[in-house]
């Protein structure tokens, strides 16, 4: 295979990225706008305008909206309060609270805030009550990241704003009709709450949930009060926002709108209202993800005007065919998110690669191939070297032997590179989900 020199210094510059990104803790978009300009410049001859063309507007607009008007909810205390009173609803049937935390946290990640917002709210309210009822912080850990994770590609959230961005931008090359986008939206969305639960609820039993579990049917009732004390009622400005959050899935499901014009929208009025500080909204906003995406996306879209792309397709695809290439992607991806963002670096490199291998196995299933993106690239994040592995250590109970929790969790992140990619292949290269 020929690669020009063009091809090959953006496929250079694309993994001096990468490795960086897997063991510095720095903003790898700086270095993803820094890095196109040169291959652009210097080895395609680019024009600054062009190469600056390749910032995705679209999605950085949606991104905008969305994170905002979620940050809104978080800093006015509705997210929290609204966590407190769902748990509640377990009473003194202490078994029923792991299964409550996993479904409250799917909810919460769905509606918008997204994976590393819901662990951020959630997690100190997790393992405490974790450590509260005797529950193994690895076993509460597990569900904790995996509904976060499984819910992360939610249209509304942030994480399927990004992947649905660039399914988007790519839809034309695989023949995906601009009216099938949203319903393929949620079609991703169920993999990866499918796949991410079949996992992390089978870990969770198997590693100290189920035993807990059978001991609570003869342990005597526990005050609700005392696992999760019981809040104030919610503010007229609290009740607003609830308001808020339901009218921005209504208008999306049934109405069809933008998200992101809805949420625009929407935050303008609590804004207005003074329904949440703006100022301390704008900061909560996760600014290194939402620049992360943006300058790889810059670097990415100068790869493939340079070929560097094709090049990359094309070595994937000679270890690839139709029926494995999702256990090829779910193992490659789930590799490298291990040591890097995985919403950030991992996402924006590999998902537009997907028509170009298509092309060249000679088939697959664009929305199966994407998934298993999607799914090896997140389902690795129980590592505590990921964001949400790493607060869910940090909230552990004192009692909690942190650096045996830490060695678990890392076994078990970087496991699952393997076990992802097993998953990807039985899901859909075998029974086709």
């Amino acid at each position: 295979m020929e690669i020009s020199t063009a091809a090959l210094a953006s496929v250079i510059a694309l993994a001096i990225v990468v490795l960086i990104s897997c063991f510095k803790e720095m903003n790898v978009g700086i270095l993803g706008i820094a890095s196109a300009l040169l291959v652009g410049i210097v080895f395609s001859g680019m024009p600054v305008a062009a190469i600056f063309k390749g910032w995705p507007v679209g999605l950085f607009m949606i991104l905008i909206g969305v994170t905002f008007m979620f940050a809104c909810a978080q800093v006015n205390g509705t997210m929290e309060k609204f966590s407190a009173y769902a748990v509640r609803l377990a009473k003194g049937n202490t078994a029923l609270i792991p299964i409550i935390l996993f479904l409250l946290i799917t909810l919460v990640t769905t509606i918008g805030p997204g994976n590393i917002a819901a662990t951020a709210l959630m997690a100190p309210v997790a393992m405490a009550i974790a450590g509260r009822i005797g529950l193994p912080a690895f076993a509460m850990t597990l569900l904790v990241v995996g509904a976060a994770n499984g819910a992360a590609f939610s249209p509304f959230a942030p994480t399927g704003i990004i992947s649905n961005g660039i399914i988007a931008k790519m839809a034309p090359g695989l023949g995906i009709p601009a009216d099938q986008l949203n319903s393929l939206a949620w079609k991703v969305h169920f993999n990866s709450e499918i796949v991410q639960g079949i996992v992390n609820f089978g870990g969770f039993f198997l590693l100290g949930g189920l035993a807990w579990m059978r001991k609570q049917r003869g342990a005597s009732a526990l005050n609700i009060d005392e696992i999760a004390p019981k809040p104030e009622p919610f503010t007229s400005h609290q009740i607003a926002t609830l308001a808020g959050i339901a009218a921005l899935v209504l208008s999306v499901i049934v109405l069809k709108w933008d998200v992101g014009a809805v949420a625009f929208g929407i935050g303008a009025i609590f804004m207005l209202f003074g329904i949440a500080d703006d100022a301390k909204a704008v900061k909560a906003m996760p600014w290194g993800v939402i620049l992360m995406v943006c300058g790889m996306s810059v670097l990415i879209d100068v790869m493939d005007q340079a070929g560097g792309l094709n090049a990359l397709v094309s070595m994937i695809a000679v270890v690839s065919n139709p029926t494995t290439v999702n256990g090829v992607l779910g193992f490659i991806t789930g590799i490298l998110s291990a040591y890097s963002s995985s919403s950030g670096v991992v996402m924006p490199m590999f998902l537009p690669m997907v028509p170009g291998i298509i092309q060249q196995i000679g088939g697959g299933n664009p929305i199966a191939i994407i998934s298993s993106i999607n799914i090896g690239s997140h389902i690795v994040d129980t590592s505590p070297l990921s964001t949400l592995g790493a607060l869910c250590i940090a909230c552990a109970a004192e009692h909690e032997d942190k650096a045996k929790l830490f060695r678990n969790l890392m076994l078990w992140g970087l496991s699952m590179a393997v076990v992802g990619a097993l998953v990807c292949y039985v899901a859909f290269g075998i029974l086709g989900l």
